[in-house]
């Protein structure tokens, strides 16, 4: 099972509160030791485990966590590790630490600084990769098992964005365009002369360009110039400025030269065909749809796992 998507989703939601603990500099010391708190499958939680998650709890979210309430947790993760070796889910240590980095880069540090700032706010971090990897290992499960019912489909996307919508716009109109970059190139530390020389260049290849087939050939013959493999681009996911440009090229002509650290660039519009594609808002109610039918299976496979569990408080 692929657990890439697991590690990404992980880290992102994870890192937000686990920055918080930086600001904290106070120290904290605990008289906890590793007398066994609960067995779960036979598999020991301790009362130095429970400790240290409410010591987490406390500088993530700074908010006080009962015994009781870190206990769960403990062995929630428990049981999702379990469930991860039954499926034979292979979490290494690099995907752990992939997703340490990720919470390091959020935070502005590198994985030795966080780790370091982490121990010195009272956080044991070999207890906070062990969340780490249940958490990885449970996301996998959750989205390979009930992959399923996970999907949100595009009639109920549009029907929910459009109930949020306060106005009766209609969406922008959609396009996917096929582009190729042409660059006259400028070499660095060229005086401004330079570039206005290129740009008059590209403005007169501009307004002979009879389309891709016809007119590319000719400007790869130009002095200094080179055209970029086709790429192709939603509208959708281009920056609203270089949208209007696209919008305001016909296909088969160049948009309006522009300086780059390389030279002047033109693109040329190769095709530009209407497509039915997410807006913003369809992409983040889409992703708010997926996300609550993900929490709600995983607890509901969790608490079956727990019904089934030989769990032993002591």
């Amino acid at each position: 099972m692929h657990i890439q998507t697991a590690v990404g989703s992980f880290g992102s939601r994870l890192a937000g509160a686990l920055v918080l603990a930086l600001v904290i500099a106070a120290s904290w010391q605990t008289g906890a030791h590793a007398q066994v708190a609960a067995l779960v499958n036979g598999d020991p939680v301790t009362v130095l485990d429970v400790t240290q998650r409410m010591r987490l709890t406390e500088i993530s979210t700074h908010k006080q966590q009962s015994r009781e309430e870190a206990l769960n947790e403990l062995i929630n993760e428990k049981l999702k590790l379990q469930i991860a070796r039954r499926y034979i889910i292979n979490i290494t240590d690099r995907d752990v630490d992939q997703a340490f980095g990720s919470m390091a880069r959020h935070a502005g540090l590198s994985a030795q600084q966080f780790s370091d700032a982490l121990s010195k706010a009272g956080i044991n971090v070999p207890a906070l990769k062990g969340r780490i990897k249940a958490d990885i290992g449970w996301s996998a499960i959750i989205r390979g098992k009930f992959q399923g019912s996970l999907q949100v489909g595009e009639k109920e996307v549009i029907t929910a964005a459009q109930a949020r919508k306060k106005d009766d716009k209609p969406a922008p109109a959609a396009f996917q365009f096929k582009l190729r970059q042409i660059l006259f190139i400028v070499p660095r530390g060229s005086p401004d002369s330079a570039y206005e020389a290129r740009k008059k260049e590209a403005e007169a290849l501009r307004s002979r360009f009879q389309g891709c087939d016809e007119s590319l050939p000719a400007a790869r013959l130009l002095r200094d110039v080179t055209v970029r493999d086709e790429i192709t681009r939603s509208s959708i996911d281009v920056p609203a400025k270089q949208r209007e440009v696209l919008d305001a090229t016909p296909a088969g002509g160049l948009t309006p030269p522009g300086v780059t650290q390389l030279g002047v660039e033109v693109f040329a519009v190769c095709a530009k065909e209407p497509t039915r594609a997410e807006s913003p808002e369809e992409r983040e109610v889409r992703e708010e749809i997926s996300n609550q039918r993900y929490e709600a299976q995983s607890k509901r496979y969790l608490d079956e796992l727990r019904r089934s569990a030989m769990i032993e408080i002591r």
